[in-house]
């Protein structure tokens, strides 16, 4: 693990998004954020460019060690540190190498992850998830419907499966909070959609947990119980900070996803 000057070693995360750009230093013997999140408007021309002038200007607001490294939750499919394809930002991020671009921008070692990832990651080692071996999913309720892989610890990136197709539908666009919300739809009726995509991936990846974050996540008393699965099926507890915190703990590992 990354070492500092401070009293316990640190790490910055910065969770990327389609309006705003939220980052703090996090202290990583215990998951919480050191300093007070800070949030600036994501730029209205969100070329990486623009992007990269707010991530230094995110990261130079705090008084950080030299040596402290950033971790980037980035809302797109990460392959070695570059950008695949985008929907939230700018077109021209397609292709960029997202961790040199920090890394240009701050002057610090840089790791990048997708944000459902990220989230991912911060449940399974000091959220909900913490301590379980073997298969975790954590999926994320929005807009669409993010998932995190976990396999012994070991996350499994870009996996994708708010896409599945369900019954002839694209899994997210009959499951996802977004979809409650336009249809009306009581927590019964929800629920039972969220019970045919879990049973779904249930079959396919036999989860021994099953995380549910996301903002619905609050009201989770209203629709988890009536599920029923094999997997445990439970509320994330990290909720916002989730990204924040996962893509700081991946920055900081001896072995990063993308150096």
């Amino acid at each position: 693990m990354h070492e500092n000057s401070s009293a316990h070693p640190l790490a910055f995360g910065i969770d990327i998004g389609g309006s705003g750009i939220k980052g703090a230093p996090v202290d990583l013997a215990t998951g919480e954020l050191a300093a007070e999140r800070r949030r600036i408007k994501t730029p209205s021309t969100s070329t990486p460019q623009a992007v990269a002038e707010v991530l230094s200007e995110l990261v130079d607001s705090f008084d950080l060690p030299a040596d402290v490294p950033v971790g980037v939750a980035f809302p797109a499919p990460i392959d070695h540190g570059v950008v695949r394809f985008i929907a939230n930002l700018d077109k021209s991020w397609k292709g960029v190498d997202l961790p040199e671009l920090v890394h240009d921008a701050t002057g610090r070692r840089c790791t990048a992850v997708n944000d459902a990832d990220a989230a991912g990651v911060g449940e399974q080692r000091y959220g909900a998830a913490k301590g379980v071996d073997g298969v975790v999913l954590v999926a994320t309720l929005g807009t669409g419907i993010g998932s995190a892989l976990i396999v012994d610890g070991v996350l499994v990136p870009n996996t994708e499966l708010g896409h599945l197709e369900i019954d002839g539908h694209d899994a997210e666009s009959r499951a996802a909070d977004s979809a409650r919300e336009r249809e009306d739809l009581s927590w019964e009726k929800w629920a039972q959609r969220l019970q045919r995509y879990f049973e779904t991936v249930e079959m396919l990846l036999s989860p021994e947990l099953i995380v549910v974050g996301g903002g619905v996540s609050k009201n989770h008393e209203k629709f988890l119980p009536l599920l029923h699965l094999r997997a445990q099926i439970i509320p994330a507890t990290l909720r916002n900070a989730a990204g924040i915190v996962g893509a700081a703990a991946l920055a900081a590992s001896e072995r990063p996803l993308h150096a």
